[in-house]
C-alpha cells in the first residue's frame, strides 16, 4: 500500500472528471443523459486499448476472473453516472459537485460494512459532520413546499443524491475487484458494460447531436477513460476510506469551471455546506497521516526479528 501515490492518482482523476462533467453539462439541455453515458463510455474504450498497447499488455489485460463482479460494478457505476448526468441539467456544477460529496462519505460506511475496513469513532464523527454539510447544501432544493421551492431543482437534487449512492457502491465493488483483477481490466469492462447498458435508453429520446455537441461528448468520453484509469489505480494504493475524502478537491475545480464557463455564482448556503464537508475530509486526512506516522515509528522501534 502507498497512500501518497493513491492520493495523487485520486486528485488527478478528480480534475479529469470535473472537466468531463463540464463538457456533459454544456450539452445537457439537448442531449439525454442515457445518450451522454453512451458517448462517455464508448469513447473511453480506445483510450484503454491504447494504454494497454503502450504497456504491452493488450493480450492479457482484458482477461477477467470475475465477470459477474464486473457486471455489478458496471451496473452500479452506470446508474450513478446516468443520474449524475441528469442532475447536471437542473443544478449548477458546483452544487452538483457538493451534493456528490455524499459518495465518498458513503464509501467510508460501505467499506466498513462490506469490506471489513477498520473505521474508528473519529472517522465516523467526521462522516457525520460531512453528512450535515451535504444536508445544508441540499435543503434549499428540497424545500418544494415553500413558496420559493422549485420542483425541477428538487428532482435534480434527488437525482444527484441517488447518483452518490450508486457511485459509492461502485467504488466498493472496485475495491473488491482490484484484489484479483488488473486495473485495465476493470476499467475496460466497466466501459463496455456502461456502453451496453446505456443502449437500453435508446428508445427514450436519443437525438442527433450538433457538431459542437458531438465534439464535446467524444472528448468527454476520452477524458473520462483517462479519469477512470487514474481512479481505479488509486484504489490499488490505499484503502477506499482513505482515498474517498480527496473527492473534496473537486470543489475548487467545479467553482472555477462553473464561474468561467456557465456564469454560475455559488450561494452562501452551498458554500457553507461544502465547507463542512471539506472540513470533514481534511480532518480525516489529518487523522490518517497521524496514524500512519505512529505506525511507522512503531515499526522502526521494533527489534529485528520480532
Amino acid at each position: 500500500m502507498n497512500p501518497l501515490r493513491g492520493i495523487a492518482l485520486k486528485i488527478i482523476s478528480v480534475l479529469l472528471f470535473i472537466t468531463m462533467s463540464a463538457m456533459i453539462k454544456a450539452t445537457s439541455e439537448h442531449i439525454p443523459p442515457g445518450e451522454a453515458v453512451f458517448f462517455r463510455s464508448f469513447f473511453a474504450i480506445p483510450v484503454i486499448l491504447i494504454w494497454l498497447a503502450w504497456r504491452r499488455e493488450l493480450s492479457t489485460g482484458l482477461r477477467t476472473r470475475n465477470p459477474f463482479g464486473h457486471f455489478w460494478r458496471g451496473l452500479m457505476g452506470t446508474m450513478g453516472m446516468g443520474l449524475g448526468f441528469a442532475g447536471l441539467a437542473y443544478l449548477p456544477l458546483p452544487e452538483v459537485t457538493a451534493i456528490g460529496y455524499t459518495a465518498p462519505l458513503l464509501t467510508v460506511i460501505f467499506a466498513a460494512m462490506f469490506l471489513g475496513e477498520e473505521v474508528r469513532a473519529f472517522r465516523i464523527t467526521c462522516v457525520v459532520l460531512g453528512m450535515v454539510g451535504v444536508l445544508i447544501v441540499v435543503s434549499p432544493r428540497l424545500s418544494v413546499l415553500n413558496s420559493g421551492g422549485n420542483p425541477a431543482e428538487a428532482l435534480g437534487a434527488m437525482m444527484v443524491l441517488g447518483s452518490a449512492v450508486f457511485s459509492a457502491l461502485a467504488q466498493v465493488f472496485v475495491r473488491k475487484l482490484v484484489q484479483a483483477e488488473q486495473t485495465a481490466t476493470i476499467v475496460f469492462w466497466f466501459s463496455v458494460t456502461a456502453t451496453l447498458l446505456s443502449l437500453v435508453t435508446l428508445p427514450y429520446g436519443w437525438v442527433i447531436p450538433t457538431r459542437t455537441e458531438a465534439a464535446l461528448l467524444v472528448t468527454a468520453g476520452l477524458i473520462g477513460g483517462l479519469g477512470q484509469i487514474f481512479l481505479t489505480s488509486s484504489y490499488r494504493s490505499a484503502d477506499a476510506s482513505v482515498i474517498a475524502p480527496f473527492d473534496y478537491a473537486s470543489m475548487l475545480f467545479a467553482l472555477l469551471f462553473g464561474w468561467f464557463f456557465f456564469a454560475e455564482v455559488p450561494t452562501a448556503t452551498m458554500l457553507a455546506g461544502a465547507a463542512l464537508v471539506i472540513s470533514a475530509g481534511v480532518l480525516i486526512i489529518w487523522r490518517e497521516r497521524k496514524l500512519g506516522l505512529e505506525r511507522a515509528r512503531q515499526r522502526k522501534a521494533m527489534p529485528p526479528g520480532s
